[in-house]
């Protein structure tokens, strides 16, 4: 058993997701404890392009599966090549991105590694013996718990997207790539079709200004307002969950605890109370601005500038003012 952290790659049409440099960045940080090396898994088909994206955020490794088979994600496929890699390398820790596929290929590698995996972790700290101490919303998100895998090996870990940071990107890092053939056994599933549900272009975790929708503005015109205020100041827009259960928002665009984890340079809050759920994928934010009706509100609470007032009248007249600075 070595002491390195193997991170999983996510890959979608061939392009490594933002998850992927996050994970990297928080097992460097775990990896100084004990002087460990930082290894990435790189799966797909034609996938050797987004090596250097993966070198220039710090892996210290890159192994690469390049397969036909492994051009969409499949489970059976993907599974396969992940334990296989991990067997032979035995890593201390492996870490996924708590995506729909990490949550899909995360437990399926631990039940057949025969070990633990905490799911949606928010906290990862590495102690001087190499025992990985993983922290993730319990009850709701009521409380924090930390989970420890004492008996077995690898520790294993999927984090949210959007809560780690990433290491600045550095072209002349050198790291090591080593191309792995995998010998794949008969799947019995078959990709028949692949169908995009969201439409969405914009990434809300990956944008650096954000104005969020709630229930406190959840007329049509006071939407469209929040929207033309995104793009007034160069951000987009995203809702709490009450808007996505009433079927006006997309589910891509759901911030909280069953949604999305950001933290932009500016989160801009309008009509939204402060769920515990909602605050557990925002909190984060470098600044964050509220504006509802109800001065008890729990949004208050993490808010950098609050202003007590209807959500309502405050974007007709903060458009208004943003419009006017525009000129100047």
């Amino acid at each position: 058993m070595s002491k390195n952290i193997l991170v999983i790659a996510e890959q979608r049409g061939g392009v490594v997701q933002n998850v992927t440099f996050e994970l990297i960045g928080i097992a460097k940080e775990l990896s100084a404890v004990t002087d460990a090396k930082v290894e990435v898994l790189l799966l797909g088909h034609d996938i050797k392009g987004e090596v250097a994206n993966i070198v220039g955020y710090g892996a210290d490794k890159v192994y690469v599966v390049d397969h036909e088979n492994l051009a969409t994600y499949l489970t059976d496929y993907y599974v396969q090549a992940t334990v296989d890699v991990i067997k032979a390398n035995q890593p201390n820790v492996v870490l996924i991105g708590a995506s729909s596929i990490g949550r899909d290929l995360g437990p399926r590698v631990a039940a057949r590694l025969n070990t633990g995996l905490t799911a949606d972790c928010t906290k990862l700290e590495m102690k001087e013996d190499g025992s990985l101490e993983m922290t993730r919303p319990a009850f709701g998100g009521n409380l924090f718990a930390t989970i420890v895998c004492p008996d077995t090996r690898p520790q294993m870990s999927t984090v949210r997207p959007g809560v780690m940071k990433k290491c600045d990107f550095d072209a002349s890092h050198k790291a090591e790539v080593e191309e792995v053939a995998v010998e794949f056994a008969p799947s019995r599933i078959k990709l028949v079709e692949e169908v995009k549900e969201c439409c969405c272009v914009e990434k809300i975790e990956d944008a650096k200004i954000l104005v969020a929708c709630g229930r406190g503005i959840g007329n049509p015109d006071s939407i469209a307002r929040a929207q033309e205020l995104a793009r007034q100041i160069g951000g987009t827009y995203c809702s709490s969950r009450a808007l996505v259960d009433a079927g006006i928002m997309e589910s891509c665009r759901q911030v909280g605890q069953t949604g999305k984890t950001v933290r932009p340079d500016c989160y801009m809050a309008f009509g939204i109370s402060g769920a515990v759920q909602h605050l557990a994928g925002m909190e984060d934010s470098d600044f964050i601005i509220a504006v509802n009706k109800d001065d008890t509100a729990s949004i208050f609470n993490v808010a950098d500038l609050g202003i007590v007032c209807d959500a309502n009248k405050v974007l007709p007249l903060l458009k208004e003012e943003i419009a006017k600075i525009a000129k100047v």
